[in-house]
């Protein structure tokens, strides 16, 4: 039967009398899956099982958390709003995307100083276009958002509420 050989960086399997060769850290050397290190490799796999467990119950708590002191999991975006507004000023003079671009520079962050791509000033107007086609759903959100910030919890809305 082929067992997988699981340290010193090797593809193939450990068969009969084959041994792993661990080659770095501080467990260097030798060890046989079969006879004594077969205890070393179980405690080392039940350690990584451990702490990926804690792993994966620790992420949602801290994402909860860092949403209720208003903090996002997302990049900052490059096109501010002073650029959106001249996007749109002189998008509605006929001009393009791509002949905007090059004259617009970002400020901060790791790329300032370079031009936004043309997909993020598309993917602004998109997320401009949405926030004033449906304006009463963003003031709720942000209501709702403040409501929870208070401690509060935003109850159900009636169906005209909804519906409108």
């Amino acid at each position: 039967m082929q067992r997988p050989c699981l340290v010193g960086g090797r593809t193939g399997g450990v068969s009969g009398g084959e041994r792993c060769e661990k080659v770095a850290g501080p467990l260097h050397g030798i060890y046989d899956p079969t006879g004594p290190g077969k205890l070393l490799f179980a405690f080392f796999a039940a350690m990584a099982e451990t702490e990926r467990e804690n792993i994966r119950e620790s992420t949602p708590e801290g994402l909860d958390t860092a949403a209720r002191k208003g903090k996002h999991g997302s990049r900052p975006s490059v096109v501010t709003d002073v650029m959106l507004h001249t996007v749109l000023r002189r998008r509605a003079n006929g001009e393009s995307v791509e002949h905007i671009q090059p004259d617009l520079i970002i400020p901060t962050g790791k790329r300032k100083g370079q031009n936004p791509s043309v997909a993020s000033i598309y993917r602004a107007l998109a997320e401009h276009a949405k926030r004033e086609a449906y304006p009463e759903a963003v003031e709720q959100a942000h209501a709702d958002f403040a409501a929870l910030q208070a401690g509060e919890v935003p109850g159900p809305r009636a169906e005209t509420e909804a519906v409108r």
